[in-house]
């Protein structure tokens, strides 16, 4: 059997909603035992629903806490340690878990870990090699926002993304739902694997400190550069580009149903041109250069829209793709568990959860890479609540079952939340109908033959 890349390493993973949880659902992926610190009255709000995920079958269940998709997905291949870290007997056991592990994650703002002691000065005195990191909205020091809270959709104006996404005229606008939280995510992987091999080398741990706002920042490379060089600020242009045209999202046929193209160069037009069988736009002599086509792009839009639209999409793109123009259908969530090539690459997988969780069979987004040597998979299921207090405080820490009994029976660990409720279930039919939710399917189980 294959040894998994970071098998052996452990990590102690006290953090909250989407960006470092990912982080430890992708490291346990590659092998790592990630033990979720969570708090009695602080669940994780993943676990909540709603905006964060929805219930199995729209059943909250009665173990609510243990069951929404988004907080399976993060979580995946997890072990659970629900510790009140406000009291210090809590803050002792994590010190005592920090000294047998290798890397310690946390998101809270900067203030928290300080008050408690448990910052990286101190956290190096316990284990020297330890590997530490945090990830706030602007990073630690002396920063004059260093201590402000920040989730992704604010992280998107301060790093100037929102100045460039959006249509012409139109206000600033974010991209999805949480593009920053998962630059993060990918930071910190890439850090952690770093600080690993600077360990292997020098016996040296170190403190991995991700600011988010600078994770966007890195993904506005050539703006800033132009800025920088040529004193241009960018502009919000929606679906077109500045080199390339015409770009964009046309209809197809179907109700809501798109494909995206994006033409590259003179040649890519007209071979476009002869595709669309249109040989009038080919001669027109003012769409032979990149700038002619971008003064009328308007009008190219719509030839190309009427083209479309009587096409599947599918279809189209291979097209498409097969004379060199890139291409692609435009999916919905549902239409990804069923795309071709998502299946061909594995990399929607399926999770048996046991059975006393009455969840089944779930698919589970995997990982966008692949190793050919290493075959990787979700290890696991996201863990119940409070699901390995016993062993890992008696076969972990060594501690009497006495004491651990004691520390249940004063909640400072437990295996119910002490605050919190799920979100309401809400009628998906309903959601349809208020525009929340594009389409239901409630036969998409068999559909997907789980």
């Amino acid at each position: 059997m294959s040894t998994l890349p970071l098998e052996g390493i452990r990590v102690l993973d006290s953090t909250y909603v989407f960006a470092l949880p990912y982080t430890g659902g992708q490291l346990a992926d590659l092998g790592a035992e990630v033990i979720k610190i969570e708090g009695p009255g602080r669940p994780d709000i993943t676990r909540g629903g709603g905006l964060y995920g929805t219930f199995p079958d729209n059943e909250p269940g009665e173990d609510w806490w243990n069951r929404p998709s988004t907080y399976q997905l993060l979580n995946r291949g997890k072990r659970s340690l629900v510790l009140d870290m406000s009291r210090e007997e809590g803050r002792e056991i994590f010190r005592e878990l920090v000294m047998v592990s290798d890397v310690v994650m946390e998101n809270f703002t900067p203030r928290v870990m300080r008050r408690w002691g448990l910052d990286y000065p101190n956290l190096r005195k316990l284990r020297p090699d330890v590997i530490m990191v945090s990830n706030t909205g602007y990073g630690h020091g002396d920063g004059p926002y260093s201590s402000y809270p920040a989730q992704a959709t604010t992280q998107e104006g301060t790093h100037g993304h929102c100045w460039i996404t959006g249509y012409p005229g139109d206000e600033p606008s974010k991209a999805g739902r949480s593009f920053v939280d998962f630059l993060s995510t990918w930071s910190a992987m890439f850090a952690i694997g770093s600080a690993l091999r600077y360990r292997n080398r020098t016996g040296k741990g170190q403190w991995v400190d991700i600011g988010m706002y600078q994770a966007g920042v890195m993904f506005l490379s050539e703006y800033l550069m132009d800025a920088m060089v040529n004193g241009r600020e960018g502009e919000r242009i929606g679906n077109r580009h500045p080199y390339r045209a015409p770009q964009g999202a046309y209809p197809t046929a179907g109700d809501d149903q798109w494909i995206t193209l994006s033409v590259a160069d003179d040649a890519q037009w007209q071979t476009l041109c002869r595709l669309m069988e249109r040989d009038d736009l080919a001669g027109d002599g003012g769409l032979l250069t990149l700038a002619g086509r971008q003064q009328r792009h308007d009008e190219i839009d719509g030839a190309i829209g009427e083209w479309t639209c009587q096409q599947d999409k599918y279809d189209l793109m291979h097209a498409l793709q097969g004379v060199g123009i890139a291409s692609g259908p435009v999916l919905s969530g549902k239409e990804v568990h069923f795309d071709p090539h998502y299946r061909s690459r594995n990399f929607l997988e399926r999770v048996e959860y046991p059975e006393e969780r009455g969840m089944g069979t779930r698919i589970i987004m995997g990982r966008p890479y692949r190793l050919s040597k290493t075959p990787l998979e979700v290890r696991g299921p996201a863990p119940r609540f409070g699901q390995d207090n016993v062993d890992l405080l008696e076969a972990l820490l060594g501690k009497p079952a006495e004491q651990v009994a004691r520390w249940a029976d004063d909640t400072v660990i437990t295996d119910v939340p002490v605050d919190g409720e799920p979100s309401p279930a809400l009628d998906p039919q309903e959601l349809v109908e208020r525009r929340q939710l594009a389409e239901w399917d409630p036969d998409y189980r068999q559909r997907l033959g789980i």
